[in-house]
């Protein structure tokens, strides 16, 4: 609206003044447009803003959920007739800090970003809130957002150890059981993310639900 109301005006003071000034010629007119076109497209295109905020959300979570992971397989490791001796060395030795870092660029990197996008998307193409939109939004969100997030974060796992060979049996042995996971735990937290919480908050309100799911995918790809 404020640059509608900008261009009413020019348009205005346009017509006052060629009332007393000289028509200019049709090049003229030409060259204006044509310098007026190449600027707007590079306003347009430097619009984009990397989202932060959502990235470090994102970042953080993975590496909350890659960490409560960790632990949790370092108790289960744990010799049961030493509680009381080796909590402490439990919860705080022996931490793998690039798997805790691969997670953490994931999040920051990839998952933050891109959701972010997608769910910028589903608003642009379905900007009402109707049950039909919202089911629509949970449904694309499960058979695209969900396969691909698993398909990037097994991936990227695989490419920081160096062993791409091995995607292919990865995505055999543990990929479609991770997305059945994900339906019965995702579905329902879809549908409070797209009905309840606003866009900005979005990204958030998935990363901390993603603290569960990202300590379900640390267990799998440390499998």
């Amino acid at each position: 609206m404020g640059s509608l109301g900008g261009g009413m005006g020019r348009l205005f003071w346009w017509n006052g003044l060629s009332r007393r000034a000289p028509r200019r010629s049709d090049s003229d007119q030409q060259r204006r447009s044509k310098s007026s076109g190449s600027t707007g497209g590079t306003s347009s295109s430097a619009t984009y803003r990397f989202p932060i905020n959502q990235a470090v959300a994102a970042g953080g979570l993975a590496l909350t959920g890659d960490t409560i992971a960790q632990v949790n397989q370092r108790w289960r490791k744990r010799e049961s007739g030493n509680v009381d001796k080796d909590v402490a060395q439990t919860l705080l030795s022996d931490h793998d800090w690039l798997r805790s870092l691969r997670m953490l660029s994931y999040g920051f990197l990839l998952y933050g970003p891109g959701s972010y996008a997608w769910y910028q998307l589903l608003d642009r193409v379905m900007p009402q809130q109707t049950a039909k939109n919202l089911l629509l939004k949970v449904f694309l969100n499960q058979v695209v957002l969900g396969p691909s997030v698993i398909a990037v974060v097994f991936a990227w796992n695989n490419l920081w150890l160096g062993k791409l060979k091995e995607l292919p049996k990865k995505y055999q042995n543990d990929a479609l059981p991770t997305l059945l996971l994900g339906f019965r735990f995702w579905i329902p937290v879809s549908i409070l993310n797209f009905w309840v919480v606003p866009l900005p908050a979005r990204v958030a309100f998935m990363s901390t639900g993603s603290i569960f799911w990202n300590f379900c995918l640390s267990s799998t790809m440390s499998k």
